[in-house]
């Protein structure tokens, strides 16, 4: 079966806000690597809004640094799924889906192939709520944003949720990522 790996930027006081962390090379190769065991991304409406048609356009225009055109080339070359009632259209390899979540992801986890990378914020909180989330890929900034949207704010789960630490890696840039087990 699939797993369902959630990857996310943080500052180290928990805000999820993309423009308070610093998208430095070590860390877009990190989720460039993250990628390679990745066959499916699926987003909600505003993610796949931030990094479409952003990504593509870095890959196909070459612009950027060399690590960031690594990333845009793998990220546009993978095939997407964007959950959302008010999204039109879609382009290239992505398609929409509009009916219940926990039904698609769960078919989606039976189907052959690598694992699915989920992004975001409130698509992969309503996962986590479900308990849907197999692995977990924290890379904490060094940075106290002090303000702004944190992350799973509004989880709502009866019960917590216990994680088992794979492994912690401090990067150059002295982000550390945190890989975690759903427990």
């Amino acid at each position: 079966m699939r797993k369902i790996m959630y990857g996310i930027n943080l500052t180290a006081d928990g805000c999820c806000d993309h423009t308070k962390g610093n998208a430095t090379e070590d860390i877009h190769q990190f989720f460039t690597d993250l990628m390679s065991d990745v066959d499916l991304m699926v987003y909600g409406r505003k993610t796949y809004e931030l990094m479409v048609p952003y990504w593509p356009d870095v890959a196909k225009n070459e612009t950027g640094t060399k690590q960031d055109i690594e990333f845009a080339k793998r990220f546009d070359a993978i095939d997407k799924v964007v959950f959302s009632r008010s999204l039109e259209k879609v382009g290239g390899n992505s398609k929409i889906i509009r009916n219940n979540l926990e039904e698609a992801i769960l078919e989606m986890k039976q189907q052959p192939g690598k694992n699915i990378s989920i992004g975001g914020v409130d698509l992969p909180t309503q996962l986590v709520a479900l308990g849907l989330v197999d692995e977990f890929f924290f890379v904490v900034h060094p940075v106290i944003a002090g303000e702004g949207r944190r992350l799973f704010d509004n989880l709502g789960m009866k019960d917590k949720l216990n994680l088992q630490l794979v492994y912690s890696k401090v990067l150059p840039s002295k982000a550390v990522v945190l890989h975690y087990l759903k427990g």
